[in-house]
């Protein structure tokens, strides 16, 4: 069976950040049996990882939410902000809807319980390494968290730099131009209404499609609808 590696289509790096060494002793067996995957460090505290992720910069990192000190949470915002790029799994004990909002608002790529299969998390991760945003699969059962991840995109500043947090997937300028794509503008249109640049629309639509891993405008507006992002009797909110 062929497999897709990391973004340079080589292994896949993973780092495992977990305060029980039985555990992660037992995701690297399971997941170095799969030869694209190659484990390159663990991490037993918050402040271990954060050191790991600078020094092997790895593809992802599987991050327990659960832990003394510094949480999984915690963790994961500051590597995301030191390492946009770097892919990150939150694993969990029990399922829960404020767990899975706060792991979007940090920029979480995926979460999961720990009592996932072996063979369902190594294809979390080759995802995660591409850049897919699986976490968007946990949010569709769940309005709540839609709904709080809706009113959150939409208070954030346009420069997430400038934000305490986070957020992922997309941008509040992104959920803009998903509104005016919902309008049935074109991008000739968006540039006008958002006083942007054609070009800058449709940069902003390749990154729209890019995360949410879908092939064009129209499935992307209904990726957001089902997740509540947008409503279609709502007009654009120019920033």
């Amino acid at each position: 069976m062929s497999r897709t590696g990391g973004p340079s289509g080589n292994a896949i790096t993973i780092l495992i950040v977990d305060d029980h060494p039985l555990f992660r002793r037992g995701i690297r067996w399971s997941l170095e049996t799969e030869p694209d995957l190659i484990v390159v460090g663990e991490a037993g505290n918050g402040a271990q990882a954060i050191q790991l992720a600078d020094e092997l910069v790895p593809d992802v990192m599987l991050v327990d939410i659960n832990m003394p000190e510094m949480s999984g949470l915690e963790v994961t915002r500051i590597v995301k902000r030191h390492h946009p790029q770097m892919g990150m799994i939150v694993l969990t004990m029990h399922e829960d809807d404020e767990q899975l909002f706060h792991a979007i608002r940090v920029g979480a790529a995926a979460f999961s319980t720990k009592d996932v299969e072996a063979d369902a998390l190594a294809t979390v991760i080759r995802r995660v390494a591409r850049g897919e945003y699986v976490i968007n699969e946990n949010v569709l059962s769940r309005p709540f968290v839609a709904s709080r991840v809706l009113d959150q995109f939409r208070e954030l500043p346009d420069n997430p730099a400038d934000a305490d947090v986070v957020f992922s997937p997309l941008t509040p300028r992104e959920i803009e131009i998903l509104d005016c794509v919902a309008q049935g503008n074109s991008n000739k249109e968006i540039a006008q209404i958002l006083k942007i640049s054609d070009q800058t629309v449709k940069n902003h639509i390749t990154s729209i499609l890019r995360k949410l891993a879908v092939n064009d405008r129209t499935q992307a507006v209904i990726y957001a609808l089902r997740h509540g992002w947008i409503r279609l009797d709502d007009g654009p909110t120019v920033l």
